[in-house]
């Protein structure tokens, strides 16, 4: 039997789990993992600035491609903890990444060792499983077991704490030998799939939910398919965007409190049955009056998650499956009903669905200087094509995101959903540049979501990872601002200062792009909303010139309100802008605006 050392069967079995790359920051307690990377060789490493940047790379690696499990790792102590942020992103959106720590001995678990902190205790919460291994024999099996998790199920995150002399330690593997533990995925019957689509017999206005549940599954083939069969309208949720794409005839937009179109909250309200895949019923999208969302509707929920099954509200029927198992066999059972002429007509209701979506549309062209934010997602819609993979985090400039850009494809759009950490733009993004370098990458942050982890344009600049960041800059913490309105407030959310060393740019406070030319990227000022597309077409060529990104910074208004229910009611959004009444107010709208 060969004899290695525990971190070199740790580093075998990555390889043989599928890993490739992985992300992190060395220190003294990993430091033996880190050499056994050098000397089995096959795992491209990414030093990232900071620990928290390497698991969000970690995420955007695992999201950018089907199949990916991102890898982080770190040190003992305070890396790890930095790493927890990530970790809760993970686990909430249902994403796969292993992080790897440091630790201190194990003789010195107790002692209060320098770097030494209880780690496994500290990221239960947010994992599927954080173990600390005691003995080095132990560390093929674990190592095991958490690919087994990560796969199984729900998707999510694994921590894993090596002690540095547990890495050390040589045992008996043979790396040959290795396989990984089948995965395990509950899957519907016939007869549970036949009992939910019995609900389509008696509706008249039926409407899919599709969660990021069928992109986990890489479903989405299957649900544009299922859609098609029976005619029956498409609401993606955040996480599902790109499930199918924004220009096919059956999707019928989005539906929330914020990240909503006009046209899709006014689809759902007119539906009387609802089957939702893969989702959460999330609060973004349901709002907290669910009455408002549930009265009059019947509701079919199908999810990997025995337990999500009547978690926001109990459903008239529920399905413990994958939703590619689910989807599988509705495609099959609705191929048999239409050839039996069983399933009803939805051409009409299907029809309507469209007409909303060409006619209850937000207004996007302004000549406004200081530049308002809706131009700014029109001329990146006329900018990137149906090619372009979104990343972006949380604010007003994601809200504003989702209610203006197009995705038409599954992972094209790169969002924590439900954690929304701040600075998270940048590093994941640089994670799904990595992962799929042939699929543009357009990040997009808010003014303070670029500060909080600024320095990972860094590590894209050392490893020639090429990308655009819109930069929407208008010195205030927007949707925080947004949301003390209610509360009667403006109070600490202005980041607004003369910078003695730029008077140019006024009270616009941190010239981000001295800051991003001083970490080796490109970087472009926009003030006049005419030069924006110019500005954009710019970037991506010198994004492909010199392989490192290139941050194009627009210049907003201060105060901007975002389309958004101040009530968290999905029917009851306010709208605090003019609406498109001609067609030159949205020219980028998914579907020319019908007077």
């Amino acid at each position: 039997m060969p004899r290695m050392t525990a971190a070199a069967a740790a580093v075998e079995i990555l390889k043989r789990e599928g890993v490739t790359n992985a992300f992190g920051v060395p220190g003294a307690a990993i430091n033996p993992f880190y050499r056994e990377l050098k000397n089995v060789g096959g795992i491209a490493h990414t030093l990232a600035r900071h620990v928290e940047g390497a698991s969000h790379m970690a995420e955007g690696y695992t999201r950018a491609k089907a199949g990916n499990i991102g890898v982080c790792i770190g040190t003992s102590g305070p890396a790890g903890t930095d790493m927890i942020t990530g970790l809760y992103s993970a686990i909430a959106d249902s994403i796969p990444i292993l992080c790897i720590t440091g630790q201190a001995p194990v003789s010195k678990l107790h002692k209060e060792d320098f770097q030494a902190v209880d780690i496994a205790s500290i990221a239960k919460p947010v994992t599927k499983a954080a173990t600390t291994v005691l003995e080095a024999a132990q560390v093929p099996g674990v190592f095991q077991q958490a690919f087994h998790l990560m796969r199984s199920g729900r998707p999510g995150p694994v921590l894993i704490d090596l002690p540095i002399d547990v890495q050390l330690t040589e045992i008996e593997f043979d790396p040959e030998t290795y396989e990984p533990l089948p995965v395990y995925k509950p899957q519907a019957t016939r007869a549970q799939a036949e009992k939910a689509l019995s609900f389509l017999l008696e509706a008249e206005r039926p409407l899919i939910v599709a969660g990021g549940g069928i992109i986990n599954a890489d479903a989405t083939d299957l649900l544009v398919e299922f859609a098609e069969l029976t005619n029956i309208p498409v609401i993606s949720t955040l996480m599902g965007w790109g499930t199918i794409p924004d220009d096919h005839e059956l999707a019928a937009g989005m539906v929330g409190v914020q990240t909503a179109h006009r046209y899709g909250n006014a689809t759902f309200l007119e539906s009387d049955t609802v089957i939702g895949i893969g989702n959460r019923w999330a609060n973004r999208h349901t709002g907290y009056n669910l009455d408002a969302y549930t009265a009059g509707r019947k509701f079919v929920h199908v999810d990997i998650e025995p337990t999500q099954l009547g978690k926001i509200f109990a459903p008239d029927y529920g399905i413990a499956s994958d939703a590619k198992a689910a989807l599988e066999l509705f495609v099959a059972i609705a191929k048999e009903w239409k050839a039996e002429g069983k399933l009803p007509d939805f051409t009409a209701w299907a029809a309507s669905a469209q007409d909303r979506k060409a006619t209850l549309q937000r207004r996007t062209h302004f000549d406004n200087v200081p530049i308002k934010p809706q131009r700014v997602y029109e001329e990146m819609n006329k900018a990137f094509g149906p090619e372009t993979r979104y990343v972006t985090t949380i604010g007003l400039s994601q809200i504003a995101a989702a209610q203006f850009l197009h995705v038409y494809k599954p992972r094209h759009w790169i969002n924590c959903g439900q954690a929304g950490p701040l600075g998270w733009t940048i590093p994941a993004a640089i994670g799904a540049a990595t992962a799929d370098p042939e699929t543009p990458v357009v990040a997009l942050s808010g003014d303070y979501d670029f500060q909080f982890m600024i320095e990972e344009l860094a590590v894209a600049a050392q490893h020639k990872v090429p990308y655009v960041h819109v930069l929407v800059n208008n010195a205030y913490l927007g949707l925080i601002r947004q949301a003390q309105g209610g509360l009667g407030i403006n109070f600490e959310v202005n980041l607004e200062f003369e910078n003695i060393n730029t008077p140019e740019i006024g009270v616009y406070g941190v010239d981000h792009v001295k800051v991003a030319e001083g970490l080796g990227v490109k970087a472009i000022r926009v003030t006049d909303p005419e030069k924006l597309g110019e500005a954009l077409e710019q970037a991506k060529k010198l994004a492909v010139e010199h392989q490192v990104p290139v941050v194009v910074e627009a210049i907003l208004e201060r105060i901007t309100n975002i389309a958004m229910s101040k009530t968290v009611d999905m029917s009851d959004v306010t709208e605090f802008e003019d609406l498109a009444t001609e067609p030159g107010h949205a020219p980028t709208a998914i579907k020319p605006l019908a007077v």
